[in-house]
C-alpha cells in the first residue's frame, strides 16, 4: 500500500495517553497509519484506517528522509485486506526527522527490526 503524507504526528511518551508512544500520519486521501506502544507491552499496536493489529515479531521499519516503509507477517496483514507493506512518502522538516526517529527507536524496540537511514 502506497500512501503520501506532508508529515507524522509523532511522541515518544504521550502522558494523556499512559505513556504510550506513538507514530501517525494522515495520508492525502484522508486513511490513518499508525504506529503505537505502551512501554509495559511486548507488542506494537499498528492502525491502519479503522482496524488495528497488535504484532509481537515480524516487523520491519525503516525510516529515511523522505520515506517510512513497514513490513508485517502476510497472516498479521489478514484484518488489512492483507497488505502486508507500507510505503509512506513524506516530507516531514529535516529538524522533525530526529524525533520520529527516537520515537521509532522507542515503538520497535525489542520487538521487530529498525532500520534507521537518517544520519546520526
Amino acid at each position: 500500500m502506497k500512501m503520501i503524507t506532508d508529515s507524522f504526528i509523532h511522541n515518544p511518551c504521550d502522558e494523556e495517553e499512559d505513556d504510550m508512544a506513538l507514530a501517525c500520519c494522515h495520508a492525502t486521501n484522508g486513511d490513518l497509519f499508525l504506529l503505537a506502544r505502551f512501554p509495559d507491552e511486548d507488542e506494537v499496536d499498528i492502525t491502519f484506517r479503522d482496524d488495528t493489529i497488535h504484532v509481537d515479531s515480524h516487523l520491519k521499519v525503516t525510516l529515511s528522509a523522505t520515506r517510512l516503509v513497514v513490513e508485517i507477517d502476510a497472516a498479521d496483514a489478514k484484518p488489512f485486506g492483507g497488505d502486508n507493506l507500507y510505503e509512506i512518502s513524506h516530507s516531514t522538516p529535516p529538524n522533525e526527522l530526529r524525533d520520529l526517529d527516537e520515537t521509532l527507536r522507542i515503538i520497535l524496540k525489542e520487538v521487530g527490526t529498525y532500520v534507521s537511514e537518517i544520519p546520526a
